[in-house]
């Protein structure tokens, strides 16, 4: 059976909008559905995101730098999928794009796979060269879902690899999507 949540009032609508704050951090977008799914009217939840950004308790940049950094730094993901990820929560492009930036800063690609690798896969790199071709295809999709380009996941999987020349460069490097 499906739970039709009660519609509420402007003043319950912010209080509504405080309290999921209190829980966890929302982009303002995200908020804004999850307000007017609760709303009696949706002009209020605009009204509520707009107090909210008024005495500090909502700001996208805020969230995007936060939030970048915990996912470059807790789970070790790369550019593209902080990047996806950040979209997904309604941040603007140019800002999710500083907040990677500074998220990831002076460090490269080949230092966040290492770290990748180091912290997540350790179990599939420390057995020596990797001989199964299927164990290097599992570990070059998992390296893509966390947000690596296909050059650089290479690059790692030849320095693993029992038979490194056996591993095809890219004909084209991707670019992130904007």
């Amino acid at each position: 059976m499906a739970r039709n949540p009660k519609k509420l009032a402007a003043g319950e609508l912010f209080e509504y909008a405080v309290k999921s704050l209190s829980a966890r951090a929302y982009s303002a977008g995200d908020l804004k559905t999850r307000l007017r799914m609760r709303a009696a009217n949706p002009a209020d939840a605009d009204a509520a995101i707009e107090r909210l950004k008024d005495i500090g308790y909502l700001d996208d940049k805020r969230f995007a730098e936060s939030y970048a950094s915990a996912r470059v730094e807790n789970e070790g993901f790369g550019r593209m999928r902080v990047m996806q990820d950040l979209r997904a929560r309604r941040i603007a492009g140019a800002m999710a794009e500083q907040a990677v930036e500074q998220a990831i800063g002076n460090r490269t690609e080949e230092e966040l796979i290492d770290a990748f690798i180091a912290r997540r896969m350790a179990s599939v790199f420390a057995v020596g060269p990797i001989e199964d071709e299927r164990k290097l295809a599992a570990a070059y999709r998992k390296l893509r879902r966390a947000g690596f380009t296909s050059g650089g996941i290479l690059k790692a999987l030849k320095r693993a690899a029992a038979r490194p020349e056996e591993i095809e460069e890219p004909l084209e490097e991707e670019e992130p999507e904007a």
